[in-house]
């Protein structure tokens, strides 16, 4: 990715996590997930690790709960004004009430029962660790738009992050994903939990942990299959709520540096790798990118357009009912 990695110390890379006594819950968010959870639950269950799951649901009328139940795990049910990416998250980890918190998506597969023991090791072996996250891979048969940015941003190597790569790395810092991560309960407290968002509950948070002197960690080791396949209009829309987030969090995640260093490297990569192997596909590579571009672009100068127009251009619909929404969004 162009930058200098620090390497994870051999004995969080190796260290034993079994005989610990530290406790482990699972938070999995979900709205229509019956037919995603036969896959997505059973590694979690059968972790070494035995730890609490909790499915979240969005009050969706599918099976999910039941199915859920059924499998053995526990349910929340919240009821969808009061479902949002941060606010959710934040009921879930203080439900669980455990030392770590995992905060994972239904279409997130886990490797295997090994995967939450990768995950949680850092946050284990090293309690300034306040977030350790998985590597992604794309589900099987993605195709080149799926699979890309898996590659370009989750890569083989793991890596830490501490507050001094802040300035050096600017937004890239503080890049995670909450799809699957693993976080310590006592930093989240320490830095006020996670904010009630339209979305990016997880970099805002990880923003906020190494301004507070906490470490990030990427936890190569820990892997789970998670790909989407989205529209030139979905990405558009995604763009948007990015956009907008950015702009209203801009002191905290923009104050060394903007997301266009990231951005263009990106796409530097994707054009090589389809010059050298699909050259067909550019064309679309470079809508897709128009599409983000505009989107994110909007959405960075929308935080102070109607709330109407906010919710009528962004990806999500359930946040815009919330009761925590205010009437400038």
């Amino acid at each position: 990715m162009g930058r200098r990695r620090q390497l994870l110390p051999r004995h969080i890379r190796g260290g034993s996590v079994t005989n610990m006594t530290v406790s482990v819950g699972v938070a999995v968010i979900t709205h229509t997930a019956v037919k995603l959870l036969p896959r997505s639950l059973p590694p979690l269950l059968q972790s070494p690790l035995k730890p609490r799951v909790l499915v979240v649901n969005s009050s969706s009328q599918d099976g999910t709960v039941e199915l859920a139940r059924e499998m053995g795990a526990e349910t929340l049910v919240v009821p969808r004004r009061d479902f949002n990416h941060g606010a959710t998250r934040e009921l879930a980890r203080k439900v669980l009430g455990t030392d770590i918190a995992v905060m994972i998506t239904p279409d997130a597969i886990a490797s295997g029962p090994e995967m939450l023991s990768a995950l949680v090791r850092p946050l284990i072996m090293d309690s300034m660790i306040g977030l350790s996250y998985a590597r992604q891979l794309p589900h099987d048969g993605a195709d080149f738009f799926e699979s890309f940015p898996r590659r370009f941003n989750y890569p083989a190597q793991s890596e830490i992050r501490v507050p001094s790569d802040v300035p050096r790395l600017g937004p890239a810092a503080f890049f995670c994903s909450d799809s699957c991560a693993a976080w310590s309960n006592a930093v989240l407290d320490a830095i006020g939990g996670f904010e009630t968002t339209l979305t990016a509950e997880d970099t805002i948070a990880a923003a906020r942990l190494l301004h507070a002197g906490y470490k990030v960690v990427y936890t190569s080791e820990a892997l789970v299959q998670h790909s989407h396949r989205y529209t030139l209009a979905q990405e558009f829309r995604r763009y948007f709520d990015t956009g907008l987030m950015r702009r209203r969090y801009r002191d905290l995640l923009l104050r060394d540096a903007g997301d266009d260093r990231r951005g263009a490297g990106f796409m530097r990569a994707m054009l090589h790798e389809l010059a050298h192997s699909r050259p067909q596909l550019i064309p679309y590579a470079l809508a897709q990118a128009a599409a983000k571009f505009l989107g994110y672009k909007i959405g960075f100068h929308a935080v102070s357009a109607p709330l109407s127009l906010q919710r009528r251009f962004s990806s999500q619909d359930y946040y815009w009912v919330s009761s925590a929404v205010s009437p400038k969004g």
